[in-house]
């Protein structure tokens, strides 16, 4: 591997086409850079400097070499640079439901950004269940997470409201069995859905399972089944609501922080905003 102090010096030389003047760009003395360049040619066993001539030259090895040096310092000085910025070196984990992934949190996030260039946001979308399990273990730094009730250690909390949902075909609800749409075990909203469904003696059947929200919704649209769904989560779509099938109780959305102090105190205060404004709509 090549020294870059001694390919620097000797660049310095090969610009200058004298020891003293390359000695003084480098702010060392004559006698050093000599040895520099005495080292890096004892390494690579070949002369690069023709001492003789007045200016010194590049020999043909020298010459070849000198490109290639070049190209060498500029990427160390392009990696030192580099290093010594601090964008992007102060990692925050979020754990966040597909649903909330939304353009006014994506907003959130990036004013909360702006005031500080060394912050990145490594953001990861998933069912609410999995994301507890992972903030309990210490992957997350903030989780947001939809639960039944929310728990002891929750920053804040805000009420989900739910609904029952179909496509355009409103003879759908009269099928006996009733075809439904929902998220994979374990996903939230289909116990629930089982539960009520049972208790006003419908049957049922799993007609679609999707494991995000973008598949459950469109499977909806298109008329697959019913499903029970937040409120919230079918703006925009061409889903429609069937308050017949009954009442249920809401979720709660909780926000989850390591700590409430330094940028983690100050996201989760962030997103607390964002989800006291989303709740407001």
């Amino acid at each position: 591997m090549l020294d870059p102090r001694l390919l620097r010096s000797f660049v310095a030389i090969a610009d200058s086409g004298n020891f003293t003047l390359a000695a003084h760009r480098l702010n060392m003395t004559q006698s050093t850079i000599s040895q520099q360049l005495g080292r890096l040619e004892e390494v690579l066993g070949r002369d690069l400097i023709d001492r003789s001539a007045r200016p010194v030259r590049l020999t043909a090895a020298g010459e070849r070499l000198v490109g290639h040096a070049r190209r060498i310092l500029a990427l160390q000085d392009e990696a030192e640079l580099l290093l010594r910025d601090p964008a992007g070196t102060a990692p925050i984990h979020i754990g966040l439901p597909e649903d909330l992934a939304t353009g006014a949190m994506a907003e959130g996030f990036a004013r909360f950004m702006a005031g500080d260039k060394a912050i990145r946001l490594d953001v990861t979308t998933g069912l609410s269940r999995d994301l507890a399990t992972r903030y309990r273990d210490g992957e997350f730094d903030l989780a947001i997470v939809k639960e039944m009730v929310a728990g002891n250690g929750s920053l804040a909390a805000f009420p989900e409201p739910l609904g029952w949902f179909i496509g355009a075909d409103d003879a759908l609800v009269a099928r006996d069995p009733l075809p439904l749409v929902t998220f994979p075990p374990g996903g939230l909203y289909r116990d629930q859905m089982f539960d009520a469904l049972e208790r006003q003696g419908r049957r049922w059947y799993v007609a679609f399972s999707g494991s995000s929200l973008q598949s459950v919704l469109a499977a909806v649209e298109a008329g697959l089944g019913l499903s029970l769904l937040p409120v919230g989560a079918v703006r925009g779509t061409a889903v429609r609501e069937r308050p017949a099938f009954g009442p249920v109780a809401p979720m709660a959305i909780s926000l989850y922080a390591r700590t409430a102090d330094g940028a983690i105190g100050a996201l989760a205060d962030m997103v607390r905003d964002v989800l006291a404004e989303r709740r407001g709509r």
